[in-house]
């Protein structure tokens, strides 16, 4: 999809209802379908944001932006996983915290980018995060500068998203699960699965929505 056929379609995305949970949870896993929002409320969740962030190319083909976090001794080492993190209280609101930690993790200046959608909450349990997902553009492609947090970026073209024969399943296992099935996005040579892959089952079928 060419750049500028995307950002018209930014417009019809804009003015569609959110396809909510039932869009997130085709790609959810097993454990996470055990939370319904009267149990996540329970659990007290800290806030957190991230940023979707879609740009055009050399060759004005639109891509968006994954990371590979950093290895540390935590719950989501190694994973994959938007730019992104918890809410601060020095936060204007959410939307602040995702350009703030885009900008902390990636390198990427708010002022370069145009929030033009909030999506709807992701619940982690496994950290006892409620994410809040913003959808957004850059009418150039950023000059990435990463941090210690991330080992490297991911750029996927929107065409990839698309393709239904990039959904599959595999086996993972982690500190907190133990070998079990979940339903993920193989693009290009990354496994995407858990909340990012909830949270782009929602804004695809939100694009794929957006055309007809």
């Amino acid at each position: 999809m060419k750049f500028q056929e995307f950002l018209n379609v930014t417009k019809n995305i804009k003015r569609l209802p959110l396809g909510g949970l039932k869009d997130q949870l085709k790609l959810a896993p097993a454990m996470r379908l055990r939370y319904d929002m009267k149990k996540i409320e329970a659990q007290y969740p800290k806030k957190a944001a991230v940023l979707i962030l879609f740009y055009p190319d050399l060759k004005d083909d639109t891509f968006f932006l994954l990371t590979k976090r950093a290895r540390y001794p935590g719950t989501h080492s190694a994973q994959i996983s938007f730019p992104g993190g918890k809410f601060e209280i020095f936060d204007k609101n959410l939307c602040n915290t995702a350009l703030r930690e885009s900008f902390e993790e990636v390198g990427i200046p708010p002022k370069n980018i145009h929030i033009f959608k909030e999506m709807t909450d992701v619940y982690i349990p496994p950290s006892n995060f409620l994410v809040t997902p913003y959808m957004g553009y850059s009418l150039q492609k950023p000059s990435f500068k990463i941090n210690d947090e991330v080992d490297k970026i991911i750029e996927i073209s929107i065409e990839n998203l698309l393709d239904d024969q990039n959904i599959g399943s595999i086996e993972i296992e982690t500190s907190y699960m133990k070998k079990t099935a979940v339903p993920c996005f193989q693009l290009n040579d990354s496994t995407v699965w858990g909340a990012t892959a909830m949270i782009l089952s929602e804004i695809k079928e939100s694009i794929m929505k957006s055309q007809l």
